[in-house]
Formats: C-alpha cells, structure tokens, sequence
C-alpha cells in the first residue's frame, strides 16, 4: 500500500510517495520517492495577491504530472495541502478549481494553525526525550509555525505571516517579527531548557553543512557561524563556489535569520533537525485518519 502527499509552499511544491508498512497493529511508512519542483508561488502571491495565469499553469502541469507518477506507482491514497501562498492569493479558489478539473487531484488550502498541526504530525520528536520542553519551528516561503510543548502537552501555537520569500520580497513588517518576539517572550519565560526541533527544507540543509553526526542537535553558536559563512558570499558565489541550488542560495539567508531570531527569543541554545516537513505530516496524517475509520469499523 502507498500513500501520497502534495505540499504546495510559497517556494516550491513537492510530492512525496511513501510505503505504508503494518506490523502487529502498528502502522508507519517509509518514504520511496520525493520529488521537488521550485514554482516560487510566494512571488506572486505576496506581492500581487494573485497566482499569475502562468505560474497557475505551471502548477497544473505540475500537479498532472504528479498525478501521472501516484497512479504508475499504484498510490491508494492521497492528501494535497496548499499552505501561505495560496492562502493570501485572491484567486486561490479558481485555482484548486482547475487544479481538480485538470489533474483530478482535491486540493485543500489549510490555515496556518492546521499547517501547524500537519507538521506536528511528522512526529519529529520521537527519538528524543518528550519529557523535556521543545519549542517546534518551521519556515516556510511565507509563513512560520511556533508550536511550544513542555512535557509533551502542546502549550502554545501560532503562526506567523513570515517566511523567506516574504522577506526576499521585502513583503515582511516590523509588526510581525515584533509580535513572534512578544509571543515567545510570553509562553517561554517561564520554561527552562527549551531545545528546538526546527523542520523545513532550508533547516535541512543548514543541518547538512554543519556536519553534525548522528542526529545530534546544532548548536546556536554553529547555526550563527553557518549564516556569518553563508552571509559572506555573494548570492553568485553561493551558487557557483559553495554548490547550492539557485531556489536554495537566496532564501537561506533570511531562514538563518528567523531561526536564529526565535531560537535567541525563546532562549535555545540547541535545535534538532530530524529531516521532516509538511509532506512527512500529512503522510502520518493519512496513517491516522486510516487508522480511525478502521477503529469505526
């Protein structure tokens, strides 16, 4: 059996195929096949309010492509989730419309609250100690998700109109990152030793570069000495020099930023990068709502 999951971000879109796996009652998943396409939906939406007709047929074609891999590869079911981007887009609706006449796929457009709690689902925390307090981070192209949890109880979560394309786009407002700051200093004061558990493709690849070994976290020293690095080049030579992706070597700048930003908020002097996102949520989401209409049975 075989599940698929569809996130559409702000700065790309990406299809991940996993293997369901049953063991005694147990249900898990290993991934088979991630596939990634930079559509940079964010430009449009956050400086026009709008997903130009191009960038809409360039998603179209990428959905019915992605709809032509789930069916070779015999995929059962399938969640599609559009998250800041689409949200902000004024003829977001018009475009899951098309999105399901021409690629048969259901997309839903959730809030950031919902996207929060997709990513939760990933269960990034479960080889670390849930007794302990974790403040969950995830940047997106235009948003930030902040789910703080002590003792394994979620204790705060909220959202943020900030993420890096926003930033790139100089579409972010003091207003905001006064708010995250105020929002932090408010649920964090209190709480002792937080760690962070940062998910996200560009977290990701910080982890990379560090070369920390066996999942080890990062430390915020690391991470700041990784952005003084990154910072240092030119986007060209961040490019040709260091080897990144072009859709990678602009937007990581301004995700150092706001990781560092929430980590030196909330007093963390440690993040985990347990290489999850989005499409790993809404796999265990599927798990989960596999496993409830199986209990109602």
């Amino acid at each position: 059996m075989r599940y698929g999951a569809i996130d559409i971000g702000s700065n790309a879109v990406r299809l991940l195929i996993a293997d369901i796996i049953e063991n005694d009652g147990s249900i898990s998943f290993k991934k088979n096949t991630l596939i990634r396409v930079p559509l940079r939906l964010g430009d449009d939406a956050f400086l026009n309010h709008h997903i130009s007709e191009k960038k809409a047929a360039d998603l179209v074609k990428t959905m019915q492509a992605f709809k032509g891999l789930m069916d070779v590869y015999k995929v059962t079911e399938c969640m599609a989730c559009a998250t800041s981007a689409m949200r902000e887009a004024k003829n977001g609706a018009e475009v899951v419309k098309q999105i399901k006449e021409k690629a048969n796929i259901d997309l839903r457009i959730v809030q950031g609250q919902v996207e929060a709690r997709i990513i939760y689902a990933s269960h990034a925390e479960q080889n670390i100690d849930r007794t302990k307090n974790y403040l969950y981070i995830d940047v997106g192209g235009g948003s930030t998700e902040l789910s703080l949890f002590a003792s394994g109880q979620l204790v705060a979560s909220k959202s943020f109109n900030l993420g890096t394309i926003r930033i790139l786009d100089n579409q972010d407002t003091e207003e905001t990152w006064n708010n995250m700051r105020d929002f932090l200093r408010e649920h964090t004061r209190h709480l002792k030793g937080i760690s962070g558990i940062g998910t996200g493709g560009n977290i990701n690849k910080l982890y990379r570069l560090s070369e920390e070994k066996n999942s080890a976290p990062m430390a915020f020293t690391k991470l700041k000495s990784l952005y003084d690095y990154l910072d240092s080049f030119s986007l060209k030579d961040r490019i040709n020099v260091l080897g990144l992706n072009q859709d990678r070597a602009d937007v990581i700048i301004p995700a150092c930023e706001i990781y560092l930003s929430v980590m030196r908020w909330a007093g963390i002097k440690n993040i985990y990068v347990p290489s999850v996102g989005m499409v790993d949520g809404i796999i265990q989401t599927l798990i989960d709502e596999h496993l409830i209409k199986k209990t109602l049975k």
